[in-house]
């Protein structure tokens, strides 16, 4: 089975679960030399399966995750921290409810790609089957097995999570 294939029937499957939604960090310009603050705006929404987003039409890689927040001043130890605040409060002022889960710096992915023997981010040819590195140090496993165990995850999740 290709990779489209099995990306075609985890959308079928997870036709009825809840999705999550993707932004892009957008920086306006600066007016008369005083810059604006940045936002997150709403690019659609994808299911989050592990290291990859799967929307209606595209697979992509997941990237940073936050929950919008309204912006507050607080005094942070780390210097981390406080971008992710920012990160929080942008995606709130890019129309975001409170607490909403935004997926930002996401990658697009080609599995048309990875069905010629090429590798596209996580997703690789190895030996002819459709296979995905799920962490850095991680080994590879069949995509087909992976989404699976993804799907199966989004649909019933454990208890507590």
């Amino acid at each position: 089975m290709t990779a489209a294939e099995l990306f075609d029937r985890a959308r079928a499957q997870l036709a009825g679960a809840p999705r999550e939604a993707l932004g892009e960090l957008v920086v306006p310009r600066r007016i008369l030399g005083v810059a604006r603050p940045a936002r997150i705006e709403p690019r659609g929404t994808a299911w989050h399966l592990g290291v990859l987003l799967l929307a209606d039409d595209a697979v992509c890689a997941t990237g940073d995750v936050v929950r919008a927040r309204a912006e507050a001043r607080r005094g942070y130890t780390a210097e981390s921290q406080r971008h992710r605040a920012e990160l929080a409060a942008a995606a709130r002022r890019g129309g975001f409810q409170e607490g909403e889960t935004v997926h930002i710096g996401w990658r697009m992915l080609r599995p048309d790609a990875v069905d010629r023997g090429e590798a596209s981010g996580p997703l690789i040819s190895d030996e002819g089957v459709p296979s995905i590195r799920w962490s850095a140090a991680g080994g590879l496993m069949p995509l087909e097995a992976y989404l699976s165990e993804r799907v199966a995850l989004l649909l019933d999740p454990p208890t507590g999570a």
